[in-house]
C-alpha cells in the first residue's frame, strides 16, 4: 500500500514551522490513542502513522532528507520493517510527558513516577468559629477532628501481626507494568498491587490491610490575638497519615470571627459610635469611650458638632504578627434628652431666648450626592 506524504499525515504544509509540526502530533496523538480508542485497529495505526511521521519530520536532518527524496530517502529511519526508534528524536520525551498526564500512562521516556513508594498524607482542613474578644486577646482552643491515621496493630504495613508484605511479583515492586504497544512502551498502574508495588498475604483483621484506621483526634490550636476572618493556621504533621511510611499532611485551621455588637473592625483599627450630651457638645468636657481594655476617658473640646471623630491611638486590634495596634475611632453622635423635667424646660427656653435663630439657606443640589454611611466617610477622613 501507498505510504501517505508525512506532510499530509499530520496535516501541515510543507513550509509547517517547528512548533507547527509539534503541535500537530501532539493533537492527533491525543485524539488516536489506543488508551482513548481501545479495540480500534484503525485509531491505533492512524497513531502508528502520526508517530512515524513525526519523527522525520521533527529531525532536521530527516527533514531535509524527506524533502529532497521522499520515502526512499528516510526508508531506513520509517520503513516497515520497524527501524523506527521514537526515543531518538528531539522533542518525544517532552510530549509523552504530556499525554501521560491526559492518559495516566508513562514508560521509558520521562513521563513515569514510581507509584510503589511512600506517599505523603492528605491535608485537612477544619473551621474554627471565635468569638470578637478571643480574637482581640488570642485563645487557646480543642478541637476534635477525625483522621486517618497509621494503624497500632500492624504499624502502617497493612500486614497481620507476624508477617509481612512482600514485593509484587507482577509488577516487582515500581508499582507499574509495561508492555510494548506499537512504537511505544508504555507503563500501567499494576493490576495485582493496584500501584502499591507490594502484596499482602495475611492482612491485618484491624486495619483490613490497609495500614491505616480513622480515629477522632483533639489537638490544641494556639490563636494569636488580632487573628481576622478568613485566616487560616497550619498545623504541620496534623493532617492524615502518609502511606508506605510517608509523612502526613498538614492541618489547616480557617477561623470566622463573630462580629461585635458595638465595634466595626477595619483591617487593624476598630470604628464605633458613642452618644454625647449636647451640653457636653457645646461646653465642652470628657466622656467615657469603650475600648476593647475597658472604658478610656477622653475630651471634647468645646463647639464639638455631631458626627465629628476623636481618634484613640494604639486602642484598635493587635497585629496578628506583634508588630503593634490599630487605632479606634469615635463618631460623636449628639443626644437629644427625650423627656425633661419643669426646671430643665425652663432653663432651655430661657437658653433658646438668647440664641441667634437658625436661618436656613437652601444650597445647590450636587449631581452625586455622597450616600456613603458614616463608617465610609470616617475611613476616607483618616485614611
Amino acid at each position: 500500500m501507498r505510504k501517505r506524504d508525512y506532510y499530509e499525515v499530520l496535516g501541515v504544509a510543507r513550509s509547517a514551522s517547528d512548533s507547527d509540526i509539534k503541535s500537530a502530533y501532539r493533537k492527533l496523538a491525543m485524539q488516536h490513542h489506543p488508551d482513548r480508542n481501545p479495540g480500534n485497529k484503525a485509531a491505533e495505526e492512524k497513531f502508528k502513522e502520526a508517530a512515524e511521521a513525526y519523527a522525520i519530520l521533527a529531525d532536521a536532518q530527516k527533514r531535509a532528507a524527506y524533502d529532497r527524496f521522499g520515502h526512499a530517502g528516510v526508508s531506513a529511519a520509517a520503513g516497515a520493517g520497524g527501524g523506527f526508534d521514537p526515543t531518538v528524536f528531539t522533542g518525544f520525551e517532552d510530549i509523552l510527558g504530556g499525554l501521560g498526564d491526559i492518559f495516566g500512562f508513562g514508560g521509558a521516556f520521562g513521563g513515569s513516577r514510581r507509584r510503589g513508594g511512600p506517599q505523603r498524607g492528605a491535608d485537612l482542613r477544619y473551621d474554627l468559629e471565635i468569638s470578637f474578644k478571643e480574637s482581640a486577646r488570642g485563645t487557646e482552643t480543642a478541637i476534635q477532628i477525625p483522621r486517618q491515621e497509621n494503624c497500632d496493630t500492624c504499624g502502617g504495613s497493612g500486614a497481620a501481626p507476624g508477617s509481612s508484605p512482600s514485593v509484587c511479583s507482577q509488577c516487582r515492586g515500581q508499582g507499574q507494568v509495561r508492555f510494548q504497544q506499537g512504537f511505544f512502551t508504555v507503563a500501567r498502574t499494576c493490576p495485582q498491587c493496584h500501584g502499591t508495588g507490594r502484596t499482602i498475604s495475611k492482612p491485618c483483621q484491624t486495619c483490613r490491610g490497609v495500614g491505616r484506621v480513622t480515629r477522632d483526634r483533639k489537638i490544641t490550636v494556639k490563636i494569636p490575638a488580632g487573628i481576622a476572618t478568613g485566616q487560616q493556621l497550619r498545623l504541620q504533621g496534623e493532617g492524615e497519615a502518609g502511606s508506605a511510611g510517608g509523612p502526613p499532611g498538614s492541618l489547616f485551621v480557617v477561623v470566622h470571627v463573630h462580629e461585635h455588637e458595638f465595634f466595626r473592625r477595619d483591617g487593624l483599627n476598630l470604628f464605633c459610635e458613642i452618644p454625647v450630651n449636647f451640653t457636653t457638645l457645646s461646653l465642652g468636657g470628657e466622656v467615657q469611650v469603650p475600648t476593647l481594655d475597658g472604658s478610656e476617658s477622653v475630651k471634647v473640646p468645646e463647639g464639638t458638632q455631631t458626627g465629628t471623630t476623636l481618634r484613640l491611638r494604639g486602642k484598635g486590634m493587635p497585629d496578628v504578627n506583634g508588630r503593634g495596634k490599630g487605632d479606634l475611632f469615635a463618631t460623636v453622635q449628639g443626644q437629644t434628652p427625650k423627656k425633661l423635667t419643669k426646671d430643665q424646660r425652663h432653663l432651655l427656653e430661657q437658653l433658646a431666648q438668647v440664641l441667634p435663630k437658625e436661618k436656613f439657606e437652601p444650597r445647590a443640589r450636587e449631581d452625586e450626592p455622597d450616600e456613603r454611611n458614616l463608617f465610609d466617610r470616617v475611613k476616607d477622613m483618616f485614611g
